[in-house]
């Protein structure tokens, strides 16, 4: 039996996650051109915050596709609507209060999207849900940002219709929501690691929760076809990770740990891709093909303990913050054209 992967519900997650991609861009070039234009220096200071936490969010959401593994492009109608924006806000028309109001609106759609992708990872799978973890952070932000926009709009609003300053007051008033959603958000707003650039140890971190999740799927599922969209997603993501480590995370640590263990995390790694190809073609309801799940499961468990145990402490004892950080940036983008070339060989 030939498992393939086009499960609508994920590729559905897949489009959402593209469009809230297109809509981040269109932000920060909002928030850009608000710096430009505001005369107010608080009023500049909270675009220029909103815009650095936006560009880090951008980060973040190029890494969830990727943690995501299910490709897609934002719809038509995202991209019809981003380039309207763009003519409206580069436009004459609107005053600067109208274009903060209209961006106010394109922050709320962020944040509903942001909550319907959590909320359905949770009906589709727990393993959509490890994928897309620190979109938890984008979503208390971009929450905040709602509260602090308000206040731009007080001030800018009353400044246009009275030519005078509001009254004082206000950004204190924000700074309590803001606090206050700070709260409620807790330790996923200061414990993220996704807080700022995540390191290499942290990229592969994840896809070893996600690994795990996805074959507890597998071995708590009776329904065939709930076994075949897990191990579907089981078969792209250890595939697509055993690769771009082999091409990136591996190489980089030659000469910097034993090369004997270098070679046995390679070997593991290598013979994972003949065991996905044989049990991509078997009963996936067998008795068989769940023996052989379980041995690879068992595989890839001593694997991640080897790594998490020496590997990371290799990579943290040789290389500075910002190295591994560039290496999960070159990690993510060789596993993002590996699923590129897996999704075109369909």
């Amino acid at each position: 039996m030939v498992v393939t992967l086009d499960d609508t519900k994920r590729l559905a997650i897949a489009s959402k996650l593209a469009d809230m991609k297109e809509l981040q861009n269109l932000l920060i070039a909002n928030e850009e051109m608000f710096i430009s234009a505001s005369t107010d220096n608080d009023i500049k200071q909270r675009f220029r915050d909103m815009l650095e936490d936006d560009r880090k969010n951008l980060g973040i959401l190029d890494t969830i596709m990727v943690q995501y593994g299910v490709k897609a492009g934002p719809r038509e109608v995202i991209s019809q609507m981003v380039q309207k924006v763009q003519e409206m806000m580069q436009g004459n028309k609107l005053n600067l209060f109208e274009k903060v109001f209209q961006h106010e609106l394109l922050k709320h759609q962020q944040v509903m999207s942001g909550l319907i992708i959590h909320k359905a990872a949770q009906v589709v799978g727990a393993d959509i849900e490890a994928a897309i973890t620190p979109l938890n952070t984008i979503n208390f932000e971009n929450r905040a940002h709602q509260e602090q926009l308000k206040g731009v709009l007080e001030i800018l609003g009353v400044l246009e219709l009275t030519g005078q300053e509001a009254q004082q007051g206000i950004w204190a008033r924000v700074q309590d929501a803001v606090a206050a959603l700070t709260g409620v958000a807790g330790s996923i707003m200061t414990q993220s690691s996704d807080k700022g650039d995540m390191n290499l140890q942290d990229v592969l971190r994840m896809d070893h929760q996600k690994v795990r999740v996805l074959f507890a799927e597998i071995e708590g599922s009776q329904d065939a076809q709930k076994r075949q969209e897990f191990f579907g997603q089981l078969y792209k993501d250890l595939r697509a990770h055993a690769l771009a480590e082999d091409d990136i995370a591996y190489p980089a640590v030659r000469g910097k740990y034993p090369e004997s263990d270098l070679q046995e995390l390679y070997k593991e790694q290598d013979s994972w891709l003949p065991i996905l190809d044989q049990l991509r073609s078997m009963d996936l309801m067998s008795e068989q093909f769940m023996n052989i799940i379980r041995q690879l499961r068992d595989s890839v468990e001593d694997h991640v303990r080897q790594e998490e145990n020496t590997f990371f402490a290799a990579l943290r004892d040789n290389f500075s913050s910002s190295q591994l950080e560039q290496l999960a940036s070159r990690f993510k983008a060789k596993k993002s054209q590996i699923q590129d070339e897996m999704a075109a060989m369909k």
